[in-house]
């Protein structure tokens, strides 16, 4: 392989994984999970929350809205930015190190999870497949930073997960959800401060 080929895939490794790119997923069947590579920090599912979502019967998901989906913008020149964490009973702060985190636009069908799932700890049924056509993914680094480039205009769901075990009082580590609604213009840097008291 020639030395130039070398470095084109180097340069297109760094951009994928530092969020730069907008990834297009199409998952195959009904599944909503994404995982990048079997660590257990990444797996995202859209579905359901953590160990605190309820155990009655998954709540049905609305028909997902193609024309909905249709109508958002696809490119844009902004970025979201932040740092992921959550804060135990103590008041540390438990960052999310090297973690996937996502993007959201924010429709009927994704303020359906967010509302039943998120607040009301409710699990739901798979997500649709198609909603991860319009997911915009990245991960943290060691401290918990995130960044999200070529963020179209609208509004977004920034959602993380945090692993934490005894720090968080769990016996055992748990993933915990943390998502939060932001509102991002036509260009410019939204700083989101993504973190949840336990």
């Amino acid at each position: 392989m020639s030395k130039i080929a070398k470095t084109f895939i180097a340069l297109l490794s760094l951009l994928l994984l530092s969020g730069c790119v907008h990834q297009e997923l199409i998952l195959p069947g009904a599944g909503g999970s994404f995982n990048s590579g079997g660590n257990e920090q990444s797996t995202v599912d859209v579905s359901d929350l953590n160990t605190s979502v309820q155990s009655e019967q998954a709540v049905p998901r609305i028909p997902f809205p193609v024309e909905e989906y249709s109508r958002l913008a696809r490119s844009g020149r902004a970025t979201v930015k932040g740092t992921l964490s959550v804060i135990n009973a103590n008041g540390e702060r438990i960052l999310g190190k090297q973690t996937r985190l996502y993007l959201n636009p924010v429709t009927s069908y994704s303020r359906q999870w967010y509302e039943q799932s998120y607040l009301g700890g409710r699990k739901m049924d798979k997500a649709d497949p198609r909603l991860f056509n319009y997911l915009r993914f990245t991960t943290s680094d060691a401290t918990g930073h995130f960044a999200f480039y070529g963020v179209p205009p609208g509004q977004y769901y920034v959602i993380g997960v945090v692993r934490c075990g005894q720090e968080c009082g769990y016996d055992t580590p748990q993933n915990i959800r943390v998502a939060k609604e932001v509102s991002v213009g036509s260009s410019g840097t939204v700083n989101v401060e993504l973190s949840k008291n336990l």
